[in-house]
């Protein structure tokens, strides 16, 4: 039986509000729900961050604090929020899912949809499933944030009901401008992407050593969680012995990517792995060119030589030679950000997700 949207409460749930993809789409989805159904609330569950402050003002907020994997502390508190806000749907992204269905144990009449973004969708069979495949079972819906995810849920895991939904970029309308990019304007290829291994940073440090000897002048722009790790160790080693110090330049987690977008010239990706990044999205949302790994469902949204360049991950001889078109041509510039500003705004805006997400909602009722 059809739900109306004017009686739909949803309430999304995350571990933390740190700006990675998952937790971006988080607050995206609060946020336009806002304005589209009875109620739209956003629970963080263990940490927040720096995308606390892009939650609009129609948003319900809850953090819970939550300590360890069965806090019932943090369970009782969600449990009298769900009650009070009388929600309905219980929209869990990523990891969030297990205290998801904890929350549907004590309330059994809650729909559970949980939102795979899970970003190593190149290697899937390295995938821990155990957990998922426990829970599945109390899940109305799964949605998918690419293709690759939504076969393997539909193989592996026992809900009948899956979707791919498309991420989409946010408006961001609460973005301050505080971050002043270093080098020199019209000479900036910005890269935003967490310190992980799937993200390839290494692939970018082998580009800019080459792009240093043809054009000296042109700087790269890292912005990204720094997870103080291994990984990014060897990064900030590997600067210091190519000698990039003055070409490569680390920021750590930003929160105004739209000021950040302004002052950067190319947009690039170097993954190894990916589903469909939001940092793609934001590249063309605020119209760059770009260059970016085929990898993901980034060849669905970029298609090479007409919006952007698409080259084979790892392979840093023709990423470089991509990039040299694009640093020759400002035409070429103008021509790609164009127009994958047009296939951005066209398949993978805010308005046209969101229907799709609340027509799959309405129509999926048992």
């Amino acid at each position: 039986m059809k739900q109306s949207a004017d009686t739909i409460r949803i309430i999304q749930i995350i571990d933390s509000l740190e700006a990675g993809g998952a937790e971006r789409m988080a607050v995206s989805y609060a946020n336009a729900l806002a304005s589209s159904i009875a109620f739209s609330g956003l629970v963080v569950t263990r940490g927040e961050g720096p995308l606390k402050e892009h939650v609009e003002d129609g948003v319900s907020y809850l953090f819970l604090n939550r300590k360890k994997m069965m806090d019932l502390g943090a369970l009782y508190r969600l449990r009298k929020f769900v009650k009070q806000h009388r929600v309905n749907v219980v929209h869990a992204h990523s990891t969030s899912f297990f205290i998801a269905f904890l929350l549907k144990l004590t309330c059994p009449s809650l729909r559970l949809v949980w939102h795979d973004h899970y970003g190593d969708s190149e290697f899937l069979s390295n995938r821990p499933i155990g957990a998922l495949q426990m829970v599945a079972s109390f899940f109305s819906g799964i949605i998918a944030v690419n293709q690759k995810l939504k076969v393997w849920a539909e193989q592996k895991l026992n809900c009948s009901n899956i979707i791919y939904l498309p991420n989409f970029p946010s408006k961001e309308n609460n973005s301050t401008a505080a971050t002043i990019l270093k080098g020199i304007p019209g000479k900036r290829i910005v890269c935003l992407a967490n310190l992980r291994l799937q993200k390839d940073h290494f692939l970018l440090l082998d580009v800019a050593c080459k792009l240093k000897l043809s054009y000296p002048e042109w700087t790269f722009h890292l912005v990204g969680k720094d997870f103080e790790d291994d990984y990014s160790q060897k990064i900030k080693d590997l600067i210091v012995a190519f000698d990039l110090e003055k070409n490569v330049f680390l920021y750590g987690t930003k929160n105004d990517i739209p000021f950040i977008l302004k002052q950067s010239t190319i947009g690039i990706l170097t993954s190894q792995s990916e589903g469909l990044p939001v940092a793609l999205l934001e590249y063309g949302w605020y119209k760059k060119p770009v260059v970016v790994t085929a990898v993901g469902e980034i060849s669905t949204l970029v298609a090479n030589g007409t919006n952007g360049f698409v080259v084979p991950a790892q392979q840093d001889v023709l990423f470089y030679e991509a990039l040299v078109l694009l640093i020759k041509c400002d035409a070429l510039q103008l021509e790609f950000g164009e127009a994958l500003y047009q296939t951005v705004s066209h398949h993978n805006s805010g308005t046209s997700v969101i229907i799709q997400y609340l027509n799959w909602l309405q129509n999926s009722y048992k």
